[in-house]
């Protein structure tokens, strides 16, 4: 698995990953919210599937680099 999520996208999977977790516990207290586990783990392994079925990157490291 190649890298392809980048710093500041990692920060906001792993804020949204958090809030949807949140919702497990306070507000509306639905099961909906263990879909923020995704993010989560997309975050940790700094890998999206999706991102790599589409052909984003947004990883600084593995981008090209023009002179």
């Amino acid at each position: 698995m190649r890298k392809n999520i980048g710093t500041t996208d990692r920060m906001l999977r792993i804020i949204l990953g958090i809030f949807l977790l949140s919702l497990t516990v306070i507000g509306p207290r639905t099961l909906w919210g263990i879909l923020g586990v995704i993010p989560l783990l997309t975050a940790y392994f700094s890998f999206c599937p999706l991102y790599s079925m589409i052909g984003i990157n947004t990883c600084s490291s593995n981008k090209k680099q023009i002179n």
